[in-house]
Order: structure tokens, then sequence, then C-alpha cells
């Protein structure tokens, strides 16, 4: 039994469709299989022909000179895309997401990686030769097509057909129908032959837009849909925990507060070693609430899932001793991964600024920034904060990693602190 760690068909690497290539001819007959790598092929000059069309557009122009060399970026995601055709497993970009801001920073991030050049590289030979190779083995199928349709074809249009088909077949009828019969016994051919063809191009395409790394970059994909499995499991595990908590053990112990503090009054005539034997269980039954519901709200607070991101951090400034300036500007509310990453920031950034910064002020920043969540927290305190020496900030870089998202620390000596976090959510 095959298993795989992501949602189905997203580790297929075409094994499914060799498969079916190499089976039961009927099936991949019958299967749309062979009319997918058809239309990869015949499409692909499409593709080329766009490309250089664009290319020698762009130098007509001088000063967009330097932009020819990014060519192959767009050209490489288009054929990313047409992979799918063919082969349903995901083609992933290869790209870094860019260090800065801006089409400065994102081009500046592409002239560094080698993904770049091998995408120029293959746009170069897709444009010159591969897509038309493509088209040539494409037209085979078409060409098969006409042979089945030339005894259609002598009677529709009889003047733009030969009189003697490969100098053999009249287009006279019924000899005509020879033609067909010669197109349904070629048909099967034709089609293996495209289809065999198209999947090796994909396997080619694949190992040079993906620099002969499809394997691996398969197998971290993999990983990185199962620690998101985990994740998400544990924010279940931890939001099931809060809640009872919240409904059973805290719920009983107000309870017996309530009976202590009725037992208090009761008693009030009492002797006093009975006295104050039920005042120091009435308080100690109060810290015991007291930390449960410091507890709770540490493992997951009500107020996030209930009012959102806005309120929870809003009620951590509140609580937090040093004076927090919080400013939040979201749209809508993001998807609860995303609230819960931003709300576990936010308390360990104030936790730190509490305990270890000498901070006298702190604040919080958190807007829509395209399709992210972009969250800053700093503070005025002496700083030399050093995320190497705690699990606290190392954990919230791992949460971070699992959302696709970005987190960077800076805290030199003498202040201030800053930690940004760019968390990606479809909005």
């Amino acid at each position: 039994m095959e298993t795989t760690s992501g949602p189905p068909g997203a580790a297929r690497d075409g094994t499914a469709d060799r498969r079916t290539l190499a089976g039961d001819p009927l099936r991949f007959l019958a299967s749309p299989l062979p009319w997918r790598a058809l239309g990869f092929l015949l499409t692909g000059w499409l593709v080329a022909l766009m490309w250089t069309v664009a290319t020698l557009a762009l130098l007509l122009v001088p000063a967009l000179g330097l932009v020819l060399l990014l060519g192959g970026v767009p050209l490489a995601a288009v054929e990313r895309r047409r992979l799918r055709w063919v082969d349903p497993a995901p083609a992933p970009s290869p790209h870094a997401p860019p260090v800065r801001p801006g089409p400065w920073g994102w081009a500046g991030t592409r002239f560094r990686e080698r993904a770049t050049w091998r995408e120029l590289g293959y746009a170069l030979c897709f444009a010159l030769a591969l897509a038309w190779a493509d088209a040539l083995v494409g037209l085979l199928v078409p060409c098969v097509l006409y042979l089945l349709g030339f005894p259609l074809l002598t009677v529709a249009l009889p003047e733009f057909q030969p009189d003697r088909l490969f100098g053999l077949i009249p287009a006279a009828h019924p000899e005509a129908f020879l033609a067909t019969a010669l197109g349904l016994a070629l048909l099967p051919f034709a089609l293996y032959l495209v289809t065999a063809y198209a999947l090796w191009r994909v396997r080619l395409t694949r190992f040079v837009l993906l620099g002969g790394e499809a394997g691996a970059d398969r197998r971290v994909r993999e990983l990185s849909l199962s620690r998101e499995r985990i994740m998400d499991a544990m924010d279940a595990q931890r939001l099931r925990i809060e809640r009872d908590l919240h409904d059973g053990a805290q719920q009983r112990l107000t309870g017996l507060i309530l009976s202590l503090g009725v037992a208090r009054l009761e008693l009030a005539e009492a002797p006093e070693p009975a006295r104050i034997a039920v005042d120091e269980a009435y308080r100690q039954a109060r810290t015991a609430l007291s930390e449960l519901r410091e507890l709770v709200h540490g493992i997951h607070p009500q107020v996030l899932t209930n009012r959102g991101l806005a309120p929870a951090v809003a009620e951590l400034a509140d609580r937090c001793p040093v004076p927090v300036d919080v400013a939040i500007h979201l749209p809508d509310r993001p998807p609860e991964p995303v609230e819960a990453a931003a709300w576990f920031i936010t308390a360990e950034a104030l936790t730190n600024a509490a305990k270890h910064s000498g901070a006298t002020r702190a604040w919080i920043r958190c807007h829509r920034q395209g399709p992210s969540l972009l969250l800053e927290i700093g503070d005025d305190g002496t700083g030399g904060a050093d995320p190497a020496r705690g699990t606290g900030l190392l954990g919230l870089a791992d949460r971070v990693s699992v959302l696709h998202g970005r987190i960077e620390f800076d805290s030199p000596a003498g202040g201030p602190t800053l930690l940004r976090a760019e968390l990606p959510c479809d909005w």
C-alpha cells in the first residue's frame, strides 16, 4: 500500500500516469491522459512565441535590457502550471521570498538565485527548440485524425484533397474509407508515442526548473505538511484542554469558593480556630482559581477564540506591567492559525519586555500588508536579548515557519528591541 504525507494527489509524481501508459491499452486509450499530453505539446509553441515577442519588444528599450536576464522567471512559472496537464504533482516555485519589499528587493533576490539562471537557460532552449519539437511530435495525432476524416473531407472539401492519398488511397468512395481504417490502426500508436514523449518532457522540465531535486523538494513539502498537521493537532488539543479547564475544574473551583464564602458567614460566631481554618481555605481557593485562570489564559485565551486578535492583544497589553501602545488595523479576522501565532508572538515579546529588558514603554503594531499580516512589537529596554539563549523565541520561529512566514528579531545592546513577523494568510 502506498501512503503519502499530504492531501490526496499532492505527492503524486506521475507514477500513476506511467502505470496507465504501461498497463491496459484500452484503459489508456479511454483515459484523458493522451489528450492532456497532446494539449501540453501543442500549446508550448504559443507560450514560446509570446515569450519571444515580449523579449524582442524589451530589446527595443535599452533601459530595460537588464530585465531580459529575468525573462526566464515568468516563462518558468507558466511551465510549472502547464506541467499539471500531464503530471498532477505540485511543482512549487524554487525561489525564496524577497529579502526586502518592493520591485528592487524582488529583483535583487532573483539575481542572486541559481534558479533564476536555470530558468533563463530553459527559456532559451524552450523558445528555440523544445517548443517546436513538442509541436512536431504533437502534430502526429492531428495527422492521424486527418486520415480518419479523409472520406468526409473528400465530400465536404473535394478541391483541397489529393486524388490519391500517399499516392495509394484514391479519394473516390468507397476506397477513401481505407484511409479511415489506416487512421484507426495508427491512432493508438500515435497516442502512445505522444504521451510517452510528453511524460519525458515533463521529467526534463522538472529536472531543469527544480534543479534536479524534485524528489528532495517533494520530501521537504511532505515534511512541511506533516509539521503543519502536527501544529494544527497541538492547537486543537490546546484549545480542548483550555475548554475542559474552563468548563470543568474552573467552574467547580468557583463553586467551592462560593461555598466557603457562605461557610465564613455561617461560622461568624464559631470558635476562632474554625474561622481561621475556613478563612485560610477560602484564600487558598481564590489563589488556586487565580493561578488556574492564568494557566488557562496561557494555554489559549478565550477572548482570542470569541472576539479575535485585536481584543486578545489589547488584553495582553492591559495585563503587562509595562505600558503598551497598541495599534491594530485589520479589515477582517485572519485564519485561526495565524491569529494564534500572532497572539503567542505578542505574549512572548511582552513577557520578555516585562521580565528582562527593563523597558519603560512597549508598542505593538499590526496591519495587513498585501496578502500577509505584519506584526511588529518593540520596547525601549536595554536590548541585548539573544534568541539562542532561550526556547521561547525559537519556538515562535518554528511556529511561524510552519505557516511559511518570516520572523526577524533585532535587539542590539542598549536597545531598542524590535520583533517583526510576517504571516501569510488568505483574506
